[in-house]
């Protein structure tokens, strides 16, 4: 198979963990990647998963993959089989087993008990709209809760109480006692455990209260003695909090973290709670829709892990962020497919031709390579009497520079003969039904002296071509930035209409009946497409398309 030719761009990590391994910092290099199973992965998280695995396997170390499982109320055990499924259908293999924050729950309560023995965690009865007015603004510092100086007795007895499930959700918080008026909002005593009265799919009804995102995150890089915990720049704020936490509990390591710009790529939704609402409210349907930018969604439209992780190389690594154009990542499929999809053909929208020079019965069984590039053999298609072009490729009133058929032009069809144009049938309204044509036998894989023909065009044959379905998907939103209205508006209102046109009644050369889920295709003229795994049915195929041929990006 081919490899596509597209230079990666600049990886800033890359030297700091080489310099790390140079000067004995660290013998082995550890990252991880830490998803919440709360959706299905984006476009976006593969580029943390290229670059936390990337990393570790170029320098020949361990990636973890650790569900950081904090919210049972809105995570779910279908979302961690499709995180699996996506990060080994990129490519990647976790260290030993998948990991979850919940393994650590009990260290974790024992870390919080400690805090509170120190005086430096305490239990707050504010409200959520009290804590929130307590805490001040980015220009205005905060106010101690009142019930900031509660003994550790008294913290300790209440924590132990909420464990038990005596608090119903919200009247009571852990909360660390850091700094009220830190300009660093993160430090302003944040909460460690919240009561949560819900099953969780580990831990079943073990606990009811959970901690909190940030108290979890870099307790569990310390317990997997992570080298580098990479995450995204969101995160920066929130370092200064990770390190007081390292700093003030007996961890057994003191991972450092390094942040990185996001992915922001235009046309595309990547907010994990707006994806859920195009799937909940049916606007898709489901998380693997192929217009979702979701990997599942990707996988389904015929996207290749090696498209993907060659867009992942071609955006680099840095701290600058910006926005990245889509097409880069159409390019990329693109640039992998017509390396190493073989060529077929597919009429989309089907106008029968009768060759009435071509003597009845005699079928011809012509060989046409399945790459014009690559040694991929040959795939048989038979010529008879009686064959489908698509309607576009006849206009009796073409114009200018029109290179297919019209009444009396030529054109050769693909690995086959020139073609005249003698008749169109048509109904009482004018509509072509049929089109009568004749051809020249001394054509058949040449082009005579003298004779010019225009153009050439696709075909399949009617009596063994294959019935089908075929989907036009295009991007699922039709401005640059869906989350841009006017005021009042919703992303919603930028969903394009026509971002999937269905086509029933196409016709297929005969050879992709042996089409299988893992197989793409050119489709000469048309683009690249795959088999629909759900909606394909035997002998009766459906076809997505993947990308369109033309290029927009680069030019």
């Amino acid at each position: 198979m081919s490899k596509p030719q597209t230079p990666a761009a600049a990886n800033f990590l890359r030297p700091i963990v080489q310099a790390d391994l140079e000067s004995g910092k660290h013998s082995k290099v550890v990252t991880r990647f830490p998803p919440e199973p709360n959706g299905y992965l984006h476009i976006g998280h593969a580029k943390s998963i290229c670059l936390n695995f990337g990393l570790a396997q170029e320098f020949g170390g361990d990636c973890n993959l650790r569900f950081d499982d904090t919210n049972p109320a809105k995570e779910d055990q279908e979302y961690i089989d499709a995180i699996k499924r996506d990060v080994e259908w990129l490519g990647f293999k976790w260290a030993g087993q998948e990991r979850y924050a919940s393994n650590y729950f009990d260290q974790l309560h024992e870390w919080a008990v400690h805090l509170i023995k120190s005086g430096k965690a305490y239990v707050c009865d504010l409200s959520a709209d009290e804590a929130r007015e307590y805490r001040g603004t980015l220009t205005e510092s905060g106010r101690n809760s009142p019930y900031r100086d509660r003994s550790v007795v008294e913290n300790l007895d209440l924590f132990a109480r909420m464990r038990a499930g005596e608090y119903a959700d919200g009247e009571k918080v852990l909360r660390a006692r850091i700094d009220m008026s830190s300009p660093n909002m993160n430090l302003r005593d944040p909460i460690l455990y919240r009561i949560r009265h819900a099953h969780h799919h580990q831990t079943g009804d073990k606990w009811c209260i959970y901690p909190s995102y940030d108290f979890t995150h870099g307790q569990s890089d310390a317990i997997e003695g992570i080298t580098h915990s990479i995450c995204t720049l969101e995160f920066e704020d929130h370092r200064p909090l990770y390190e007081w936490f390292l700093a003030n509990l007996p961890v057994p390591a003191h991972p450092r973290q390094y942040e990185f710009a996001r992915l922001n790529l235009n046309y595309t939704i990547t907010s994990k709670r707006k994806l859920k609402q195009l799937v909940d409210e049916k606007h898709v349907s489901g998380w693997d829709d192929p217009r979702m930018s979701t990997l599942s969604g990707y996988r389904r439209r015929g996207y290749t892990p090696a498209s993907i992780r060659n867009f992942c190389d071609m955006i680099g690594v840095n701290r600058a962020g910006g926005l990245v154009d889509i097409g880069m990542l159409e390019f990329a499929i693109r640039e992998d497919l017509d390396a190493n999809a073989p060529r077929a053909m597919c009429v989309l929208r089907p106008l029968k031709v009768v060759i009435i020079n071509y003597p009845e019965g005699q079928v011809e069984n012509l060989e046409l390579v399945r790459h014009p590039k690559q040694d991929m053999g040959v795939r048989v298609v038979p010529f008879s009497r009686e064959l489908y072009i698509d309607h576009d490729d006849y206009q009796e009133n073409p114009p200018k520079g029109y290179k297919r058929l019209e009444p009396g032009g030529e054109v050769r069809l693909r690995g086959s003969y020139v073609i005249r144009a003698e008749q169109a049938i048509k109904d009482t309204e004018g509509n072509i039904l049929e089109l009568h044509c004749s051809y020249d036998p001394d054509t058949l894989g040449k082009n005579p002296e003298g004779r010019k023909v225009k153009g050439v065009i696709h075909w399949v044959p009617a009596q063994d071509s294959i019935e089908c379905e075929v989907r036009l998907y295009d991007r699922l939103f039709r401005s640059p930035n869906p989350e841009k209205t006017e005021e009042g508006g919703s992303f919603l209102d930028n969903i394009n209409p026509d971002s999937l046109v269905v086509l029933k009644g196409c016709r297929a050369e005969p050879s992709l009946r042996l089409a299988t889920q893992e197989d793409r295709f050119q489709f000469e003229r048309e683009g690249y497409f795959c088999i629909d795994p759900k909606n394909s049915q035997p002998n009766a195929p459906v076809f997505n398309r993947t990308v369109t041929l033309r290029d927009s990006w680069g030019q």
